[in-house]
């Protein structure tokens, strides 16, 4: 297994449409996501914690960038 530097994690992470994909990603699981975690509390008018929807929607995010960034390793 060959190391690699950070620089290198992070130019994987940002080509061949990984930021676009994980982006759509994101917006369909997080709202998934949201709508099961929080359903109550929309269901009564109000909106749940800005912090809480914010993290709902970057776990997918970043899952899926990691996801891409493996398979691009894999490859080599």
């Amino acid at each position: 297994m060959k190391f690699r530097t950070a620089k290198e994690y992070i130019e994987l992470s940002i080509t061949d449409g990984t930021p676009r994909k994980a982006f759509l990603t994101a917006c369909v699981v997080g709202t998934i996501l949201t709508a099961i975690n929080h359903w109550e509390t929309l269901l009564i008018g109000k909106y749940p914690p800005i912090t809480k929807v914010i993290l709902t929607y970057c776990v997918p995010y970043v899952v899926t960038t990691w996801g891409s960034v493996l398979g691009k390793l894999s490859r080599t």
